[in-house]
């Protein structure tokens, strides 16, 4: 799995759940989605986000992703997130 694509991959998936609003990923919270997505070169990848609160209800929501290529990648896949706080900000950013 070419790391650099990867994570470019994770990073265009997780800024469909950055600009959400926060009242929309609050809806989000303690779900789990799993899907397929394509690189633009068509490398294929498994993408899993979870959405959870960060530390207490209504409080900063935490967003996580992980990325494989379904190979021995997926026991140890690439991860990244972002927190949001209630107001829409993104701390430590």
């Amino acid at each position: 799995m070419d790391a650099g694509k990867a994570k470019a991959v994770l990073a265009g998936q997780l800024l469909i759940y950055r600009t959400k609003p926060y009242e929309e990923l609050k809806g989000l919270v303690d779900q789990v989605e799993a899907y397929d997505v394509a690189s633009p070169d068509g490398l294929a990848y498994q993408i899993e986000v979870q959405v959870r609160w960060d530390d207490e209800p209504d409080g900063n929501i935490r967003v996580t992703g992980a990325i494989d290529d379904g190979g021995w990648h997926a026991f140890l896949p690439l991860t990244d997130g972002l927190i949001v706080t209630p107001d829409g900000t993104f701390p430590g950013e």
